[in-house]
């Protein structure tokens, strides 16, 4: 990079890391340093979750779907968005959650359950999947930026070959946990909220740059087109064979999203609300918030197909100064001398990769289309296979080679493409996201391990000087696991496969725990228990089948002459759901993905704990838990009944607590998500297809209107509109914590025994 480019990137990382430290200020108690002082307005909030939920993985993990399934399976998921509305609406869970003022999940399982042993389980589960989960964060995100920025794979110091990935690692944690050390959730909500306002103008100029260097119809509609039957990039009706990210996964995460709303809630800015209404108000606005970060999301993904696969780009040099030939040769032979430790068979891999001939896809040819089975890529992967071996080290070694080319791909292509200044942003905006998601999730778990792994067994209240020292060099403790985790741990699999699969160790087993126990009268312990056991222990089954399955699992039963018959038996189960579900026997990876584990998991604990809870039922007083009824300590909301005049108004949720402004804003998320996004372009598109079908060229110019053209529209406004929401949200956030009145007994620590948790009414 330049040094524009460098300067663009020191100067607002700096600004964010002197606005953590002047927060500190107004941190005068634990609550402050957990929840922000429950006095966040919820546009902070909205425009701190955007920042803290977007990161360099979500952008990589995008990528490297999009280059698997483009367009296609995405159509499906229009059907998702209503449902999110639907729960953001009614404050499903979370409006129950800030009426318990819990301070953490763990909290809430010792009160809702009244075991302190069970809080600790839960704790040691959650947090364990959360931290593995995202300890791969700055992995991925440090091997993105040594591919963007073209960095050595070592680094000469003193004489002392040091690996430049652990150097960058320590770098991202030791920013993260500065940012965090100061002033915890106050820091955090304010520098997330500033870093999203520095973001929203970063994501107009990528989206601009990609605009002006690619055509829609010359470009991009070609290369998506050109697929064979069964895999298409565009016709959502055509995707039959699309493997991995299907439809079949997309109905996971919707059950997921449903039934595991609640799984993480407690540890993050659900605390920070100044009340339940504003909290509410805060998820509701997140149907706007995201605006164009989406599309800059979108576009780099299918750009990164397009100028990978065109035949424009396989020779020509005149619009980046380097073709799609030269990038795969320099990707592969960077991922090789990563991911092959012998140092004769990786000269060899890549001495044979620099002599596979350029090659250019001929779009006009219909005999000769892209499949995930047969494609540009095919020919270097398969040279690196055969060159590895078929042993069970190779097959290892093999697995990670194409997890890091899959992976690294947009990272080395836009660290190609971008011209100055461009290229300055796109890195600073890569740094926000990020410390933005790191410092978050590294302070979630270490306030799940003070809060419901330390506290519970404490016989005294803790003073708030010592519990805020706990919670900084907790911090400093989780920023240490996640860098022995990144420098350790190898991912073998597609990222969204992998945190799948190891964020299901919790949530496939804490939906019914959650959910249930906030809404229902009869779930108990021991329903916990069962969906605990069963979920996340299936979960964490099949992670271990995964990790060791080409290594060790598979040598064995190869040994034992095993294999043929587990494939037909494999083969027999999953045939009624094919080509959704597939399973065979491969020698290289488990046979079952990670979406179906995570679903089995799901079903197994929701149908245990129900059924636990039955056999020994004792009905739960959930008014006492919410501070309803004679239990409420302030304001109460008065229920309406149902009348003709006020029906539509139920069906969103509107209460007594909504101002004029709270209701168009309600209904205007009702309006764009139920009547356009679902109405318009799906339900009127299905009826439309299943009358006279959309040949695939219609689909080309339904998706530039439906993900382009009508989000820049709402992008252009709701970046105006959340810059000043945000910004007058900040300063009022500064001057409530001000004011705020400390309690010093609300620390989250439970020492009354719960026994009178049983509802005597009949």
């Amino acid at each position: 990079m330049s040094w524009i480019d460098w300067l663009i990137v020191i100067l607002p990382i700096a600004f964010v890391v002197w606005i953590a430290f002047f927060s500190k200020r107004y941190v005068k108690g634990v609550v402050d340093y957990l929840a922000a002082g429950r006095v966040a307005g919820r546009y902070v909030i909205s425009v701190g979750d955007l920042m803290a939920g977007l990161s360099v993985i979500t952008l990589v993990a995008n990528a490297e779907q999009y280059y698997q399934t483009g367009f296609g399976v995405a159509f499906w998921a229009n059907i998702t968005a209503p449902i999110g509305i639907v729960l953001a609406l009614t404050g499903f869970c979370t409006y129950r959650w800030r009426e318990t003022k819990c301070l953490s999940k763990g909290q809430f399982i010792e009160l809702r359950y009244g075991s302190r042993s069970f809080r600790f389980i839960t704790a040691f589960v959650s947090t364990t999947a959360e931290m593995v989960t995202n300890a791969i964060g700055p992995a991925i995100a440090t091997n993105f930026f040594i591919y963007f920025l073209g960095l050595p794979h070592e680094v000469m110091i003193c004489g002392i070959n040091l690996p430049c990935y652990a150097i960058i690692v320590v770098m991202c944690l030791t920013l993260a946990t500065l940012v965090i050390w100061p002033g915890g959730r106050v820091s955090l909500l304010v520098t997330d909220s500033i870093q999203g306002l520095m973001s929203y103008p970063i994501f107009v100029v990528i989206i601009g740059f990609v605009i002006l260097k690619f055509s829609w119809d010359v470009d991009l509609a070609p290369i998506l087109l050109d697929r064979v039957d069964g895999e298409s990039f565009l016709n959502p009706y055509d995707i039959a064979k699309l493997r991995d990210f299907n439809l079949f996964a997309l109905i996971v995460n919707l059950i997921s999203s449903v039934i595991n709303r609640a799984s993480w809630i407690g540890n993050d800015t659900s605390n920070s609300g100044r009340t339940p209404h504003e909290q509410k108000m805060a998820g509701i606005l997140g149907s706007f918030r995201n605006g164009f970060s989406m599309i800059m999301m979108i576009l780099i993904g299918i750009i990164t197909v397009v100028f990978m696969n065109s035949p424009e780009f396989a020779f020509n040099k005149d619009r980046f100064g380097v073709t799609n030939n030269e990038m795969r040769k320099i990707l592969s032979e960077r991922v090789a001398g990563e991911a092959i430790t012998d140092p004769e068979v990786r000269s060899k891999v890549i001495e044979t990769v620099r002599a596979i001939p350029d090659k250019a896809h001929d779009t006009h040819d219909s005999n000769i289309l892209l499949s995930q089975n047969d494609n540009l890529d095919t020919r270097y992967l398969n040279i690196v296979r055969n060159e590895l071996g078929d042993t069970p080290e190779g097959r290892h070694s093999f697995q990670k080679f194409r997890s890091l080319y899959n992976q690294m791909m947009m990272p080395t292509m836009m660290g190609k493409i971008l011209p100055v200044g461009v290229m300055g942003l796109f890195c600073v905006l890569m740094v926000m996201l990020l410390v933005s998601t790191d410092d978050s999730r590294i302070f979630n778990a270490a306030g799940c391990i003070i809060q419901d792994m330390v506290l519970p067994f404490l016989k005294k209240p803790l003073d708030p000087k010592t519990h805020m020292i706990l919670l900084r060099w907790c911090t400093v403790g989780v920023s240490l696991f996640f860098l022995v985790v990144a420098l350790f741990f190898s991912q073998m699999d597609y990222i969204n496969m992998f945190t799948t699969i190891m964020c299901a160790f919790w949530l496939g087993g804490a939906g019914p725990i959650m959910v249930f126990g906030l809404y229902t009268r009869f779930g108990n312990l021991t329903g916990a228990w069962c969906a605990l056991i069963f979920g996340s222990g299936t979960s964490l089954l099949g992670l271990i089948f995964q990790r060791n399955w080409a290594l060790h699992i598979y040598p064995f039963l190869a040994d034992k002459g095993w294999v043929e018959s587990l494939d037909n038996f494999l083969r027999a189960v999953s045939d009624p759901f094919n080509p959704w579900i597939e399973w065979q026997m491969d020698a290289v990876k488990f046979p079952i993905n990670s979406y179906e584990i995570f679903f089995i998991s799901m079903m197994l604990a929701i149908g245990s704990y129900i059924i636990g809870s039955y056999l020994t039922y004792k009905p739960y007083n959930l008014d006492k838990l919410l501070h309803r009824g004679e239990y409420s300590d302030g304001h109460i909301v008065e229920r309406q009944s149902w009348t003709l005049r006020n029906i539509f108004a139920k069906l969103l949720s509107i209460t007594p607590d909504y101002t004029r402004g709270d209701k168009v804003i309600a209904w205007s998320v009702f309006t764009y998500s139920f009547i356009y996004q679902l109405g318009l372009t799906f339900i009127a598109v299905v009826i439309w297809n299943a009358i006279s079908p959309w040949p695939n060229e219609w689909w080309s110019n339904y998706y530039y209107i439906a993900y382009l053209l009508v989000p820049g529209i709402v992008g252009v406004i709701s970046t105006v509109w959340f810059s000043i929401g945000g910004t007058v949200d900040i300063i009022r956030l500064f001057k409530d914590l001000a004011a705020r009145t400390v309690d010093t007994s609300d620390n989250g620590q439970v020492f009354q025994e719960i026994v009178d948790n049983t509802d005597d009414k009949k």
